[in-house]
C-alpha cells in the first residue's frame, strides 16, 4: 500500500507541471491527484479530457503509471497468492522437516519476471495489430499509429481504460480490428496471471495437468458472464437510438460484445453510455461489481468470489453441510472470505452512494454507476465525473484506492490470520428470516 501512494504521489506531483498539460499552464492539485489515482489503480475514470488536456509529456506519465500500476497490481497479488498457499500446504504437512514458512527470494523474483514477461507479450501481440489498422485503415503516419497502438494497448491490458480520443473509442464502433483486439486484450488482463501459467503449462510436453478450482472456476464464469452480458447488452439497447439503433445487426453484436467485456474492468467505450437505458446500466453495474480475474489487472469482488457466493447458497438451498465445487470440497476458512469481501464491498458500495448524492445533484442510476466504477477500477461513466464536486472526487478517489488494493490484502490477511478462541460460549440459535 505504500508503495502505490508513492507512486500516486510522485504522478501527481509530475502530472502537475507545466510540462504535463498541452496549454503549458499547471494543473491543479484535485485534477492532478484524480488522474493519478485512475491510472495507478488503472480505472479510466477522468475529470479532463486526456486528448485535450495533457500534452504527449503528460499522456506518456499517464501511460507510465498505468504500467506500473498493472504489473504492481499483479505481482501483489501472485506473491500474497504463494504466501497464502506455502502457509497452507505447510499447515497440511504431516513431517516436520520443513524449515522456514516464508515465500523464498528466488520464487518471488520468478513471478516478477513472469508477469514482466506476461504484460509485454500481450501489449505487443496488441499493440502490433493496433498499429497496423491505424496505418492501413486510417492513414495515420508510422509514428503516430504507433503510439495510438502501444497506448491503447497497454491501456487495454492493464484494464485501464484511458484512450486518445475525445469520444474514448465511439469512433471505431463498427471497426472489429481496433474493437476486437482491444477487448481481447481487456480479457486476457482480466483472466489473471495464475491462469495463464496454467494456460501456458497444459501445452508443454508431458503428462497433462489437472485445472486448478480457481482456473476452472475463473474460466468458465468468465464465459459465462460474457455471453450472458452480451445478450442483455444487445437486447436491451437494440432499439435504442442513440446506441445501437442505428446500426445493422453485425454491428449491433460487436458493440454488445464490447460493452459486455468492458465492464471486467476497462472503462473504454465504443457507445454513448450515458444514452444507456436504465436496465442497461443496472445491468453493467452488475458486471463491474463482480468484475474480472485474481491476480490480474481486473477489479471487482473477482469471478471467484462471486462463484463461491453462488455454491455457497446452492449447498445451503440443499440443506447440504459442506460446499462441494465439482470434485473439491471448500473450507469454511474460504466461504468466510467470499462472504466478508463482498458484504464489506456491498457496504462501501452503499455509504458512498449516500453521501454522493447528498452532495451532488445527480440521480441514484447515476450515481451508483459511477461509484461502482471507481470501486470495481473500471472507468466507465454516464459523463458526470468533471462535474462531481471536489469532495465527491476525492470519494472516487478513495474508491479507486480501495477497490484496486482492498480485495487483494483483505482477502490475505484473512487467509493467513486466525487464531483460536480460548473461551466458547453456548450456541443458540436466533430467528433468520
Amino acid at each position: 500500500m505504500a508503495a502505490f501512494t508513492a507512486v500516486v504521489t510522485l504522478g501527481t506531483l509530475t502530472l502537475m507541471l507545466p510540462d504535463a498539460s498541452a496549454g503549458g499552464e499547471e494543473t491543479g492539485v484535485v485534477t492532478a491527484l484524480f488522474t493519478a489515482v485512475s491510472a495507478v489503480c488503472v480505472t479510466g475514470l477522468i475529470v479532463v479530457d486526456t486528448a485535450a488536456h495533457w500534452s504527449t509529456a503528460g499522456q506518456w506519465v499517464i501511460l507510465g503509471l498505468i504500467q506500473i500500476g498493472g504489473v504492481g497490481v499483479m505481482t501483489l497479488a501472485s506473491v500474497l497468492i504463494i504466501a497464502v498457499r506455502h502457509r497452507i500446504r505447510l499447515k497440511l504437512q504431516l513431517s516436520v522437516g520443513v524449515e522456514s514458512k516464508a515465500v523464498t527470494l528466488s520464487e518471488v523474483r520468478r513471478v516478477i519476471f513472469g508477469i514482466i514477461w506476461f504484460s509485454l507479450l500481450f501489449e505487443t501481440v496488441t499493440a502490433a495489430a493496433l498499429t497496423a489498422r491505424f496505418l492501413v485503415g486510417y492513414g495515420y503516419a508510422p509514428g503516430r499509429a504507433l503510439y495510438h497502438g502501444v497506448f491503447h494497448a497497454v491501456s487495454a491490458f492493464n484494464n485501464a481504460g484511458f484512450a486518445l480520443y475525445s469520444d474514448s473509442l465511439m469512433g471505431f464502433a463498427t471497426d472489429p480490428w481496433i474493437i476486437l483486439p482491444i477487448a481481447l486484450a481487456v480479457i486476457a488482463g482480466g483472466l489473471g496471471f495464475p491462469v495463464w501459467i496454467e494456460i501456458r503449462r497444459r501445452r508443454e510436453p508431458g503428462p497433462r495437468r489437472r485445472w486448478s478450482l480457481h482456473a476452472r472456476i475463473t474460466l468458465s464464469v468468465t464465459a459465462v458472464l460474457l455471453v450472458v452480458g452480451t445478450v442483455l447488452v444487445t437486447a436491451l439497447e437494440w432499439t435504442n437510438p442513440r446506441t445501437l439503433g442505428p446500426m445493422d445487426t453485425g454491428d449491433r453484436l460487436l458493440s454488445g460484445f464490447f460493452h459486455s467485456a468492458m465492464p471486467r474492468t476497462a472503462g473504454f467505450n465504443s457507445l454513448d453510455v450515458g444514452g444507456f437505458q436504465t436496465q442497461t446500466l443496472f445491468v453493467t453495474d452488475m458486471l463491474m461489481f463482480v468484475g474480472g480475474g485474481s491476480a490480474g489487472t481486473a477489479g471487482g469482488i473477482k469471478v471467484t468470489t462471486f462463484a463461491l457466493l453462488a455454491f455457497v447458497i446452492y449447498a445451503n438451498v440443499r440443506g447440504e453441510p459442506t460446499v462441494h465445487v465439482g470434485d473439491r470440497r471448500l473450507s469454511a476458512g474460504v466461504e468466510q472470505q467470499a462472504l466478508v469481501v463482498a458484504l464489506l464491498a456491498v457496504g462501501l458500495v452503499f455509504v458512498s452512494t449516500l453521501v454522493l448524492m447528498t452532495i451532488t445533484p445527480f440521480t441514484l442510476d447515476q450515481i451508483l454507476f459511477e461509484v461502482i466504477s471507481a470501486f470495481a477500477t473500471v472507468g466507465l461513466s454516464t459523463g458526470i465525473t468533471a462535474d462531481i464536486p471536489v469532495a465527491g472526487q476525492l470519494i472516487l478517489c478513495l474508491l479507486m484506492f480501495i477497490g484496486r488494493i482492498g480485495p487483494i490484502t483483505l482477502a490475505t490477511a484473512l487467509a493467513l490470520r486466525r487464531r483460536a478462541r480460548r473461551i466458547e460460549y453456548p450456541e443458540e440459535r436466533p430467528t433468520v428470516g
